[in-house]
Order: C-alpha cells, then structure tokens, then sequence
C-alpha cells in the first residue's frame, strides 16, 4: 500500500508570477483554500500518511503548511532558480524509502485518479488523459502494452501519442533510485533537469505504464490562459464530479 507523496514545489512561476501575487503556483486558490492544500487533503483522503514537498521559491508558504499538518515535511531545494524539477526530486533521496506518489504542485485533478493508480497493480503507473487542447501538453508515446516509450512537449518527435501526461506518478522505490542514478549523470554538465525526461530515459529498463482515463478532469495551472481554463471549465467540473 502507498502511504507516501512527494509533492515537487521549488519553482518559481515565472509565467504566471503577476496573477499569483508573488506567492509559488500551488497556493492560487480557486475554491476556498489554496490549490496545494485541495491536493494534500485529497492524498491524505487517500490514506497517504507522509507527505515530503520539495521547496523553493517562497518556501516559507510551504512552511506554514507543514506546521499546519502533520504529515507534511518540506526539504527546500536551495539551488532553485538554477535547476529543474529532478534536481528537487534528487535531493529528497534522504526521506524516501519505498514506493510513492509523485505529483506537481500546480496541477487540479478530480481525486479519482489517485485511487486508479493507488489500486493499479503496476508499481510504476504515469497518469494520463487524452486529447485537452490545454496548451504546453506533455504528449506520451507508449508500446501496444501501454507502457512508456517517450514523451515530449513536442508531439512530433513522437511517432504518436496516445495520452497526456497529468502530473501524478507512482513510482517503485527501485525505479526512483535509477532515477536518481540517470540523473547524477546528467548532473555533471547541469542541474537544470527536468524528472520527465529521466522518467523516459529509465523506461528502457524498467517498464513504467500509463493509465489513460480519457475523460478525466484535470488542469496544470502556468500561465494565464491556464488559469482561466480552469476556472471557467475543469475546477467547476471536478467539484461536480467529486460531490457526485
């Protein structure tokens, strides 16, 4: 059973910094509480006990969230404005010890998607959705088995793509290390590295599969057409769905 998250937070938000007043992504609030905390509630909803959010940018919101609930941890990235989302993930290795779930901080997501790949019997399962038109996709290529061959923001370096790439991951404690092995590598010339692009260069050895739910309901909130996106359309549409 998973019982942990890590949340990756550290960055700072660049497109959208003006609309979220300076404060990180995850704490734009749609609803009655800020993004991020809608996402904790919803894994602790789902039996996740610890929660480790890699920080950054204004880690002192993240803070107060940590002493708020008890199972949070924060581990701020201190090299933020100089690395990728990898780089976050990497320097979590101290407080990881078996198989988790791995989410961005600037995603909304209908809390069914947790349990369908809580419950999947796949120990490394990408979330995915088909077709959004939302604008910056991350399109996934995969074999006839449904697992992972490549992915890109750019649909045609795919030979196709047959979902999108949501922002939840459950990931095996295994495939996290070679993660971080791959990425040690990469280290050498760059901290700037972002965890999808690891996640592709690990599956060649380790099968990781996607769950495409194709209507699922989902939005990444990074620019301004995002936001409107999911306020018009997707946040309405979850709460509808979850009360339901």
């Amino acid at each position: 059973m998973i019982d942990t998250a890590v949340i990756l937070a550290a960055g700072s938000g660049k497109r959208l910094k003006a609309l979220a007043n300076n404060m990180p992504k995850g704490f734009i609030v749609l609803g009655d509480m800020p993004i991020i905390e809608e996402s904790i509630r919803k894994l602790i909803g789902a039996g996740i006990e610890k929660i480790i959010i890699g920080t950054g940018f204004a880690s002192e919101y993240y803070e107060e969230l940590e002493s708020k609930y008890s199972q949070i941890r924060c581990v701020k990235n201190n090299d933020y404005s100089d690395s990728g989302s990898m780089y976050t993930l990497y320097i979590m290795r101290k407080f990881v010890g078996g198989d988790f779930l791995l989410l961005e901080s600037d995603i909304i997501y209908d809390k069914s998607g947790l349990y369908e790949i809580i419950s999947d019997g796949n120990r490394n399962v990408i979330l995915a959705s088909g077709s959004t038109d939302s604008g910056d996709e991350v399109y996934i290529e995969a074999d006839e088995d449904h697992n992972l061959v490549n992915l890109s923001k750019n649909i045609w370096e795919l030979k196709s793509a047959y979902a999108e790439l949501v922002g939840i991951t459950k990931l095996s404690y295994g495939a996290y290390v070679k993660m971080c092995g791959a990425a040690e590598l990469r280290f050498k010339s760059s901290k700037n590295v972002e965890y999808e692009s690891i996640l592709k260069e690990i599956s060649l050895d380790e099968k990781i599969f996607i769950r495409r739910i194709e209507d699922y309901k989902w939005a990444e909130i990074d620019d301004e057409s995002h936001l409107k996106r999911a306020v018009n359309n997707i946040y309405p549409g979850i709460n509808k769905h979850e009360k339901s």
